[in-house]
Protein backbone atom coordinates (compact mmCIF):
# COMPACT_ATOMS: atom_id res chain seq x y z
CA UNK A 1 0.00 0.00 0.00
CA UNK A 2 2.84 2.35 0.87
CA UNK A 3 4.47 1.79 -2.55
CA UNK A 4 1.18 2.45 -4.31
CA UNK A 5 0.75 5.80 -2.54
CA UNK A 6 4.39 6.69 -3.16
CA UNK A 7 3.92 5.92 -6.85
CA UNK A 8 0.88 8.22 -6.99
CA UNK A 9 2.78 11.06 -5.35
CA UNK A 10 5.87 10.64 -7.50
CA UNK A 11 4.88 9.14 -10.89
CA UNK A 12 7.57 7.69 -13.09
CA UNK A 13 9.01 9.97 -15.72
CA UNK A 14 8.25 8.97 -19.32
CA UNK A 15 10.23 9.82 -22.42
CA UNK A 16 8.88 12.63 -24.57
CA UNK A 17 10.06 11.00 -27.81
CA UNK A 18 9.40 7.53 -29.06
CA UNK A 19 9.21 5.76 -32.39
CA UNK A 20 5.68 7.09 -32.94
CA UNK A 21 7.04 10.66 -32.93
CA UNK A 22 6.36 12.19 -36.38
CA UNK A 23 9.91 13.52 -36.67
CA UNK A 24 11.28 10.00 -36.13
CA UNK A 25 8.95 8.67 -38.84
CA UNK A 26 10.09 11.41 -41.20
CA UNK A 27 13.72 10.53 -40.55
CA UNK A 28 12.99 6.83 -41.13
CA UNK A 29 11.31 7.73 -44.41
CA UNK A 30 14.30 9.81 -45.52
CA UNK A 31 16.72 7.00 -44.62
CA UNK A 32 14.53 4.42 -46.39
CA UNK A 33 14.22 6.55 -49.52
CA UNK A 34 17.97 7.15 -49.57
CA UNK A 35 18.74 3.46 -49.12
CA UNK A 36 16.21 2.37 -51.73
CA UNK A 37 17.55 4.84 -54.29
CA UNK A 38 21.10 3.59 -53.77
CA UNK A 39 20.11 -0.09 -53.80
CA UNK A 40 17.85 0.12 -56.86
CA UNK A 41 20.41 2.19 -58.81
CA UNK A 42 23.15 -0.31 -57.99
CA UNK A 43 20.95 -3.21 -59.19
CA UNK A 44 20.14 -1.31 -62.40
CA UNK A 45 23.88 -0.69 -62.93
CA UNK A 46 24.60 -4.42 -62.87
CA UNK A 47 25.71 -4.97 -59.26
CA UNK A 48 24.88 -8.36 -57.77
CA UNK A 49 22.26 -8.26 -55.03
CA UNK A 50 24.99 -8.72 -52.37
CA UNK A 51 27.16 -5.96 -53.85
CA UNK A 52 24.17 -3.64 -54.14
CA UNK A 53 23.13 -4.37 -50.54
CA UNK A 54 26.61 -3.74 -49.11
CA UNK A 55 27.01 -0.58 -51.21
CA UNK A 56 23.65 0.84 -50.11
CA UNK A 57 24.23 -0.05 -46.46
CA UNK A 58 27.67 1.54 -46.30
CA UNK A 59 26.63 4.71 -48.17
CA UNK A 60 23.49 5.15 -46.08
CA UNK A 61 25.34 4.39 -42.84
CA UNK A 62 27.93 7.04 -43.65
CA UNK A 63 25.21 9.65 -44.10
CA UNK A 64 23.53 8.69 -40.82
CA UNK A 65 26.80 8.52 -38.87
CA UNK A 66 27.62 12.10 -39.73
CA UNK A 67 24.07 13.34 -39.22
CA UNK A 68 23.50 15.60 -36.25
CA UNK A 69 19.80 14.79 -36.18
CA UNK A 70 19.02 13.92 -32.56
CA UNK A 71 16.02 11.82 -33.61
CA UNK A 72 18.25 9.05 -34.96
CA UNK A 73 18.67 7.64 -31.45
CA UNK A 74 14.95 6.82 -31.33
CA UNK A 75 14.94 4.69 -34.48
CA UNK A 76 14.46 0.99 -33.84
CA UNK A 77 16.44 -1.31 -36.14
CA UNK A 78 13.42 -3.54 -36.82
CA UNK A 79 11.18 -0.59 -37.70
CA UNK A 80 13.82 0.82 -40.00
CA UNK A 81 14.28 -2.57 -41.67
CA UNK A 82 10.51 -2.67 -42.29
CA UNK A 83 10.56 0.81 -43.83
CA UNK A 84 13.55 0.01 -46.02
CA UNK A 85 12.10 -3.32 -47.19
CA UNK A 86 8.77 -1.78 -48.09
CA UNK A 87 10.46 1.05 -49.96
CA UNK A 88 12.80 -1.21 -51.96
CA UNK A 89 10.05 -3.66 -52.90
CA UNK A 90 7.80 -0.78 -53.98
CA UNK A 91 10.57 1.01 -55.91
CA UNK A 92 12.28 -1.84 -57.74
CA UNK A 93 11.44 -5.20 -56.17
CA UNK A 94 9.41 -6.31 -59.18
CA UNK A 95 12.58 -6.15 -61.31
CA UNK A 96 14.13 -9.01 -59.33
CA UNK A 97 11.03 -10.94 -58.32
CA UNK A 98 10.05 -9.41 -54.98
CA UNK A 99 6.43 -8.41 -54.61
CA UNK A 100 3.90 -8.14 -51.82
CA UNK A 101 4.29 -9.15 -48.20
CA UNK A 102 6.44 -12.18 -49.04
CA UNK A 103 8.86 -9.96 -50.94
CA UNK A 104 8.99 -7.45 -48.10
CA UNK A 105 9.59 -10.18 -45.50
CA UNK A 106 12.32 -11.78 -47.61
CA UNK A 107 14.09 -8.47 -48.22
CA UNK A 108 13.87 -7.54 -44.55
CA UNK A 109 15.54 -10.74 -43.38
CA UNK A 110 18.14 -10.46 -46.15
CA UNK A 111 18.81 -6.80 -45.26
CA UNK A 112 19.23 -7.57 -41.55
CA UNK A 113 21.57 -10.49 -42.29
CA UNK A 114 23.85 -8.49 -44.59
CA UNK A 115 23.64 -5.41 -42.38
CA UNK A 116 24.99 -7.30 -39.36
CA UNK A 117 27.87 -8.70 -41.43
CA UNK A 118 28.69 -5.42 -43.20
CA UNK A 119 28.70 -2.96 -40.32
CA UNK A 120 29.02 -4.89 -37.04
CA UNK A 121 30.49 -1.87 -35.21
CA UNK A 122 28.07 0.70 -36.66
CA UNK A 123 24.34 0.86 -36.34
CA UNK A 124 21.76 2.78 -38.39
CA UNK A 125 20.14 3.66 -35.11
CA UNK A 126 21.29 4.38 -31.59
Amino acid sequence: MFLFILNLLKPQIGWAFDTSDPSVSLLQNRISNNFSRKYCNAIQNGFSKDEAMKFAIVKTENIISFSYNPQKKWIEKNDLANHISLQVVNDCGWSFGLIGKEGIDYFKSYFLEIYEKTTPEKKFSR
